[in-house]
């Protein structure tokens, strides 16, 4: 489905200038991320270990906020579609009674109510589930976070941006809604990913990585301190634009003076004002023909959301750029 990312890239933007500080002392973790609490094993029925986490369970999100759960969460509402893909990786899709209007995915998020946007959810939406936790990405206006909390609401806020706070984030959730065993699972998988992604590529010399530029919405790149940028780095490659920090508009003409091998654009997206697919802006842009991308018609399109969710998925989305780079060793 086409779609304009007009009420995404603002939040990147965002987001790309925010960040908070960590130390083990419960505070959020590089990247905005909380450390993992500690939690005992216990003997599960089996009589094998069984991690439980041990309430009330105290966290501290990505705004530093602690956040306080008097026992696992039976009623979660999330506002953020890559929290939403983690809440049902964890098997709590009978656990999540509302999300964002833009969750649609897995197939069975389509169903849950509706409670609005990512940066300004309906406050009364919310409110109507009776939740026990509301879990958002740090797009969520302050104002309406700080509401919802001196309502009484536990407000838990992620932010991450490098591929390990992603990790991070899932074991997070994982002990926070009694799932710690399923996060595992899920952090092994991706993982696992992670590795044969760059077990294919290891053998790439320095001065063979290939050069990218990677387009996700019409007029916008994105540098260092982003898991964007950080997927094309596993992938071997090298991101024309990792000189510049965040999400950044685009210089047409210093794109073209770096000319990239490999040219990687999100699938799906036309620009607000002309109608255009993104895929014919690049193609079509002034002088960009003489790129050695464009010669050699090596322009690949991404699913926008994988590679933009920071959730379990985001390994998949490795894969793909990966693939789309080393064809010849990803496959």
């Amino acid at each position: 489905m086409k779609r304009s990312l007009r009420f995404m890239l603002p939040l990147l933007v965002a987001a790309s200038l925010a960040g908070c500080a960590g130390n083990d002392n419960g505070q959020p973790a590089p990247g905005g991320q909380t450390s993992v609490p500690q939690t005992a094993p216990q003997e599960s029925a089996a009589g094998q270990p069984a991690k439980q986490t041990t309430y009330p369970l105290t966290v501290t999100d990505a705004t530093g906020k602690e956040v306080t759960f008097a026992k696992a969460p039976e009623r979660i509402v999330s506002t953020s579609p890559a929290e939403t893909e983690i809440l049902f990786a964890l098997g709590l899709e009978d656990r999540i009674v509302a999300v964002s209007d833009y969750d649609d995915y897995p197939e069975a998020a389509k169903a849950k109510p509706k409670i609005g946007g990512v940066v300004k959810p309906n406050e009364e939406a919310i409110l109507a589930q009776t939740p026990d936790m509301i879990v958002g990405g740090i797009s969520m206006e302050k104002p309406v976070a700080d509401k919802l909390k001196s309502l009484g609401m536990p407000v838990y806020i992620t932010h991450p941006t490098k591929m390990d706070d992603i990790l991070n984030n899932v074991l997070t959730m994982g002990v926070i809604t009694n799932t710690q065993e399923q996060a595992e699972k899920v952090v092994a998988q991706m993982k696992k990913d992670i590795a044969y992604v760059q077990e294919a590529v290891k053998n790439v010399k320095p001065e063979e990585k290939k050069k990218v530029y990677l387009e996700f919405s019409p007029g916008w790149t994105v540098g260092k301190g982003e898991f964007m940028d950080e997927l094309i780095t596993l992938a071997g490659a090298t991101n024309i634009a990792s000189d510049t920090q965040g999400w950044n508009p685009i210089s047409e003409e210093k794109i073209l003076q770096n000319d990239p091998d490999v040219i990687l654009y999100a699938s799906g997206i036309s620009d607000e004002k002309t109608g255009a697919k993104l895929e014919d802006l690049i193609a079509n842009r002034n002088g960009w023909d003489k790129m050695k991308a464009i010669r050699e018609k090596q322009i690949f399109g991404m699913d926008q959301n994988i590679l933009s969710r920071p959730g379990p998925r985001i390994t998949q989305g490795l894969i793909e750029v990966a693939k789309a780079i080393y064809p010849d060793l990803v496959k």
